[in-house]
């Protein structure tokens, strides 16, 4: 008899390959389910901060890491103006990373041993008496000993499992785009995350594809009613229009860029309950946060990677308790990690900017780094064994 645990994970982001690649190494079989034909990510780039940097490279990625990212190097900080915002030193910061979120999916595809299947779209969740049963609507049925939907914002697994998550919009909207360096004279002299803060607005930038592009988001005021998505396109006109008058550097980052997206920013209360049952959620689908800390992929990381440790001694009559303490266990941190990245997005469009004043309201924000930063969330699971 195989007493592996089958598993099925709905979604092949970030979240959904990082679950597969640490749910197999501890020796579960699992099979990926991804509703897309073929992997298809916008060009932006993301970080890899220290908290998710650790498992990975725990994982054995680190040579593969260091071969398409960037180093981070800590964080430089001015006002609309160019006058620097001091900032605590860098430290733990600068073992994390920032990489194309394209070549990270890539490499974490080429790096898992699950099988992903593209083109199946869930349209069903259920359990059986032995397990649990996804239906897709391409006509296939897969049964497993347990579920994980990892699915985004607009997760199909939460429905199934009785959850409705209420957006709010933050009042802002961010532009996404990526510029060559080799259109910036000074690009050479770009390390590590760059931001410029002014009244309602800021833009944060980094280089990812080791220096090659320059990951660019600009976050300005809106009231419209935008999507949730990455794709929709943006007017580089109108982007410069916000910055007129910013510091140089600003100015000449919205000039090189070809195109840019345009992306609804949104907030989430968090979630009562994140499993139900042999069927839990990770990443976007349990704890969707508004983008200003950097950690929504490194949060569904963590969420792989303690689950696998969770499940990994356990029977499957105890699936439904396992499921249960995962949820206890993540839905503490992450919820403390929403409000961080909320209060992180007030300070960086705070109307002030008398550079002293951003200082202490840099080193209150920055505060947060200190708990979310080390925490290792494979140790965490473990300690509930």
């Amino acid at each position: 008899m195989n007493d592996r645990l089958n598993v099925a994970i709905v979604g092949a982001g970030i979240g959904g390959l990082s679950a597969a690649l640490a749910l197999s190494a501890r020796g579960m079989n699992v099979t990926v389910f991804e509703e897309i034909l073929w992997p298809r990510e916008a060009g932006a780039g993301i970080s890899i901060p220290p908290n998710a940097a650790t498992l990975l490279k725990r994982a054995g990625l680190r040579g593969a890491l260091e071969q398409v990212s960037t180093r981070s190097q800590g964080l430089s900080a001015r006002t609309s103006q160019g006058e620097p915002v001091p900032t605590p030193p860098a430290s733990i910061a600068e073992q994390g990373y920032q990489i194309h979120r394209v070549e990270f999916l890539n490499m974490l595809l080429s790096t898992v041993k699950a099988p992903v299947r593209f083109g199946h779209r869930c349209v069903g969740v259920g359990e059986t008496e032995i397990g649990a049963r996804l239906t897709f609507a391409n006509g296939a049925v897969h049964d497993a000993d347990l579920v994980i939907g990892a699915d985004g914002i607009h997760s199909m697994v939460q429905r199934a499992i009785g959850l409705v998550s209420r957006p709010t919009s933050e009042g802002i909207m961010a532009y996404r785009g990526l510029v060559q360096s080799q259109r910036l004279s000074w690009a050479a002299e770009l390390r590590g995350l760059n931001m410029w803060m002014g009244a309602g607005r800021s833009l944060i930038c980094f280089p990812v594809s080791q220096g090659r592009l320059i990951n660019v988001v600009a976050f300005v005021p809106s009231s419209r009613d935008m999507e949730e998505t990455w794709y929709a396109p943006g007017d580089v006109k109108a982007l410069a229009s916000e910055y007129e008058g910013w510091d140089v550097p600003v100015q000449d980052i919205i000039t090189a860029l070809d195109q840019t997206f345009r992306w609804g920013i949104y907030d989430r209360p968090p979630l009562p309950y994140w499993s139900k049952g042999r069927v839990t959620l990770l990443g976007d689908a349990a704890h969707p946060m508004v983008p200003h800390f950097g950690q929504g992929a490194a949060q569904a990381i963590e969420d792989g990677f303690a689950l696998a440790a969770l499940l990994e001694h356990a029977r499957r009559d105890e699936i439904p308790a396992t499921l249960k303490a995962y949820q206890d266990l993540r839905l503490e941190r992450t919820s403390r990690v929403q409000a961080a990245s909320r209060k992180a997005g007030r300070f960086y469009r705070s109307m002030g900017e008398d550079p002293s004043e951003r200082a202490e309201k840099m080193r209150e924000w920055m505060s947060a780094a200190a708990w979310i930063f080390p925490y290792d969330a494979e140790k965490a699971a473990a300690a509930l064994l």
